[in-house]
């Protein structure tokens, strides 16, 4: 188990619920916060961020090398100076953010993707780190936020188990001792046939640590599937309404998604229950009106026993159905009136 914010995380609690808002705020600060208010009113757990800027991540070129290529469903052919420039959260804005996250019960953290950005989170006093699946390879960045000693959730998107291993290996080394890795397939949008979630259970045993899923796939079918096979953590893009359009809307839940994710998540994790086969204590009752012999008509003694007096009826309380062969022809040991059930005794 780990802990952010005082928010237990693992297998013994609900499933952790993240909304990433990523670009979706379509830059504009207004609408930023309107989402945090949205992603608050849904009932999830953690409002996320990424804290860069265009010229953290690349610099203002051209070529084959810094466009995205045409076939990109989303970005095609766009240049990743000019993606990153529509995509990201001013830096400005992540202060009125997380103040208005936090105002309203949300966790509130975010993905740094240079030492300056660790910078600002760690004066904005974040309660823990993302790592995104792109830089799983820098090393030194995983290295400087988990020196900071708070939660890390490490993105395994296009990681080899190599790299997983040694992002993970960097972490521990660094003094980080509350860990968390997520499947997550890097496409946007990803299709759910290259999810592999059955690969939950092996991320889990392999690292150590607990799983969880970064999903860009529509709709929630993945992320509930996640659940069931062991994901403690659930992280989903959010926008207000994907018809608003945005760098990220196409693979985004709108608030009421996300509000039925929530609900549906922490339904598919108590439905897990225990490996045990038999009568549930709820079930008690209906054990009373399994079928079983009754005396369907009144008879007297010495009467033989026939389908017309003795049948297989709710509820309970006679011989068991498969008896039936065996008493037919006998006779009834006493007068016996209907709604009896039938006992070796009568017979």
């Amino acid at each position: 188990m780990i802990s952010i914010a005082g928010r237990p995380i693992g297998p013994e609690h609900p499933p952790f619920v993240v909304a990433e808002l990523s670009g979706n705020h379509n830059g504009s600060l207004e609408r930023a916060l309107a989402i945090v208010d949205a992603v608050a009113d849904s009932g999830a757990h953690a409002l996320k961020l990424q804290t860069y800027r265009a010229d953290t991540l690349t610099v203002d070129a051209d070529g084959p090398a810094f466009r995205l290529g045409d076939d990109h469903a989303l970005w095609g052919g766009e240049r990743l100076y000019q993606l990153y420039e529509r995509a990201h959260t001013p830096w400005e804005w992540h202060g009125p953010i997380f103040d208005r996250a936090r105002e309203r019960g949300l966790v509130a953290f975010s993905a740094p993707f240079d030492p300056t950005a660790v910078e600002l989170l760690e004066k904005l006093d974040v309660p823990a780190y993302k790592i995104a699946s792109s830089e799983i390879v820098d090393l030194p960045l995983i290295r400087l936020v988990a020196a900071t000693g708070k939660p890390l959730i490490i993105s395994t998107g296009m990681a080899s188990v190599g790299e997983i291993h040694a992002a993970v290996a960097a972490a521990r080394e660094a003094g980080c001792v509350q860990l968390a890795v997520l499947s997550c397939t890097a496409s946007y949008p990803a299709e759910p046939s290259e999810s592999n979630l059955r690969a939950l259970p092996l991320l889990s045993a392999l690292t150590g640590h607990l799983a969880g899923l970064s999903d860009h796939t529509p709709g929630l079918g993945a992320a509930l599937a996640a659940v069931a096979l062991g994901a403690c953590l659930i992280e989903k893009h959010v926008t207000l309404s994907r018809a608003d359009g945005g760098v990220d809307a196409a693979f985004s839940l709108e608030p009421a998604e996300l509000a039925a994710l929530v609900v549906e998540s922490e339904r598919a994790w108590r439905s897990l229950g225990s490996a045990t086969i038999g009568p549930r204590p709820s079930e008690r009752e209906g054990l009373r009106f399994r079928r079983s012999l009754y005396v369907v008509r009144d008879v007297r003694a010495g009467d033989p026993v026939t389908p017309g007096n003795v049948r297989s009826i709710r509820p309970a309380g006679g011989l068991p159905p498969e008896a039936a062969d065996a008493v037919m022809g006998r006779r009834f040991t006493r007068d016996t009136p209907l709604g009896t059930p039938l006992s070796w005794d009568l017979i």
